[in-house]
């Protein structure tokens, strides 16, 4: 689950996990911590069962017989955390709380959905300054990665495992090791970038943004020429690094 997915409302912070379900225990919170209106209260109310069970027609197509992955798709109660629902609970939810408190949560949530910068901005303005640097530097790697893989479908590259090999050839190139062999040495699960240091996650963006142009000039085509193009322009910035290394070392004897 990534709570780091979070909106305010009324100075809460309203958390998503990473199927953008909302956590009701949040907006109970927002609403003043309602006696007897927990998440736990309203869901045992049956309308709040029948609103479960029309989302849950809604988005898988079945009138009855949901798994349970189904319905963990719409709500769930998640020990120790609190209870995560489909954004159209939580705004019933919201409903039931209170109908003021339901227009900003109603506001908020399609800023969320239709994915509204100024929203984000927002939010990091009252961020602290760690978080603010990871979103700036995910914002721009995220930014340029994008460019990098769009780039590589426009010139052939046009499935997952030719992705894969391109990618792995700015990380073999910078890193010496794959992306999946970085991350064992790292220990880490999950995206792989929001772990890296400051100096890797430049030097693969330098990288990427540097191979998209490679590509385009040399007017690559498929995915061999592509991840040729990805190799020599990431063994430029690989050798820069090891340059400015080598310099400092040697003025330091």
């Amino acid at each position: 689950m990534d709570n780091s997915l979070s909106v305010a409302i009324r100075g809460k912070s309203i958390r998503f996990d990473e199927n953008g379900l909302a956590c009701l225990n949040d907006i109970w919170r927002a609403a003043g911590l309602r006696k007897n209106q927990t998440p736990a209260d309203w869901m045992r109310l049956t309308s709040a069962q029948k609103l479960q069970i029309a989302v849950l027609e809604k988005t898988t197509g079945k009138s009855r017989g949901w798994t349970k992955t189904e319905y963990r798709s719409v709500s769930y109660a998640a020990g120790g955390i609190g209870t995560y629902a489909d954004i159209r609970l939580a705004l019933a939810y919201a409903e039931y709380l209170n109908p003021k408190l339901a227009l900003e949560v109603r506001e908020v949530f399609l800023r969320y959905k239709a994915a509204d910068a100024t929203l984000a901005d927002e939010i990091l303005q009252e961020a602290s300054e760690q978080d603010n640097e990871w979103a700036a530097k995910r914002a721009l790697s995220r930014a340029i990665r994008n460019g990098y893989t769009d780039t590589l479908r426009d010139h052939g590259v046009t499935n997952g495992k030719d992705f894969g090999r391109c990618t792995n050839a700015t990380y073999k190139t910078l890193f010496g090791c794959t992306a999946k062999q970085l991350k064992e040495q790292k220990g880490v699960g999950g995206n792989l970038r929001d772990h890296m240091t400051k100096l890797e996650l430049s030097a693969i963006m330098t990288s990427e943004a540097l191979s998209s142009e490679r590509i385009e000039d040399e007017r690559c085509e498929g995915a061999q020429e592509c991840k040729s193009a990805t190799e020599k322009s990431a063994g430029f910035i690989r050798r820069a690094i090891e340059d400015d290394r080598k310099d400092r070392r040697s003025k330091m004897l």
